[in-house]
């Protein structure tokens, strides 16, 4: 299992010198990768391209490019574009985001989600293999057959590597096939090694219908994972809080939100409902309270190094081939110091 690093978004307590300082280190290091999100505000090539003009050999991830944000050739060419200025280091994330943001923010329709991811894909994949994009779908054609267009193919025609690889984000059974079938790993959230196992079955069903015969080997699970190195664990977690109740409760409407139907599929079922109740009613902080201390646990790394390094282990032992991990620290130098014991904890896992 290798150690990465995820960065979120930039915002006004993740700002861009805090974001370059802790890719830096984590390029020091020797994590194997570094990943950026986006959701409305910053988005994640700007970022990414930035990071990689600032690190020398640390991967650089989109967890996630947002699939309504770019038409498919769009999004190959900034993957090309930006595998192809960091040296062969980009590693390309892509999710459908929510039907909140890309109906509201995109004006993209949500229908069929998965549909339309499986055509993206398969679009991208193409334009990154330097195929010709003839392609004649449900959400996309290329080109359209009615007007001056002719098929194409991708300009940037010398790549530092063959293969740039795409990672699908995944929740759902459905989506965690899909992910399998098509792609080369799966950006999970909210991943407890003690229920990982239905999760994996879901990818290796996929594996299976793909059409060259692909299994688990080389699929990169990689779990973002919260990270907070403490005295104690209830401690710990109170920074996660905040995080946990935002996507539990307000990610999505009350009809369709994947990680409350995560968190019910685990077993906090009466625990996920009131959370969203209370986010949904605006009442945060209680949202924040009401979340299960044992969900904050089984999701993240909380608690000494030694119970760290522990939990690592376990994150390995169910199947996680790259545990990302995301800082909920104050500052810059308190980020640095739990990124510098996270490491600690690695290496004390002996899975470094």
């Amino acid at each position: 299992m290798r150690l990465a690093l995820n960065l979120g978004y930039l915002s006004s307590w993740n700002p861009a010198a805090d974001r370059l300082a802790l890719a830096r280190e984590a390029d020091r290091l020797g994590l194997s990768a570094v990943w950026v999100a986006e959701a409305y505000g910053s988005d994640a090539a700007t970022l990414l391209a930035w990071l990689a003009a600032q690190t020398e050999r640390i991967d650089l991830g989109s967890a996630i490019f947002q699939i309504p944000a770019r038409t498919p050739t769009m999004t190959a060419m900034t993957a090309a574009t930006l595998d192809l200025l960091s040296g062969g280091r980009f590693r390309l994330g892509l999710g459908v985001s929510g039907p909140q943001v890309s109906e509201g923010w995109y004006g993209v329709r949500f229908a069929r989600p998965l549909a339309r991811t499986r055509e993206y894909v398969e679009v991208v994949r193409t334009a990154l293999d330097r195929g010709t994009v003839r392609y004649a779908g449900e959400f996309h054609t290329l080109p359209l057959p009615d007007g001056p267009g002719k098929p194409l193919k991708l300009l940037l025609q010398q790549p530092p590597r063959e293969h740039v690889p795409i990672y699908l984000a995944a929740i759902g059974p459905k989506n965690l096939e899909l992910a399998g079938e098509l792609t080369d790993g799966v950006l999970a959230v909210f991943f407890a090694p003690e229920s990982a196992a239905d999760q994996l079955a879901c990818i290796a069903t996929g594996r299976a219908k793909a059409k060259d015969g692909r299994t688990m080997d080389g699929f990169d699970v990689v779990a973002n994972v919260p990270l907070v190195i403490g005295d104690d664990v209830a401690t710990s977690a109170d920074p996660v809080r905040p995080y946990t109740a935002l996507y539990l409760g307000g990610m999505g409407s009350r009809e369709k939100n994947f990680y409350n139907d995560l968190a019910v599929r685990m077993g906090y079922g009466d625990a996920a409902r009131e959370v969203q109740d209370l986010y949904l009613a605006r009442r945060h902080r209680d949202a924040a309270a009401a979340v299960p201390l044992e969900f904050i646990d089984r999701t993240s790394l909380l608690g000494s190094v030694d119970r760290v390094a522990d939990r690592m282990r376990a994150y390995a032992d169910a199947g996680v081939t790259t545990l990302s991990v995301a800082i909920h620290a104050g500052g810059t130098e308190e980020s640095l110091q739990q990124l510098r014991l996270a490491v600690e904890a690695f290496e004390k896992s002996g899975l470094a």
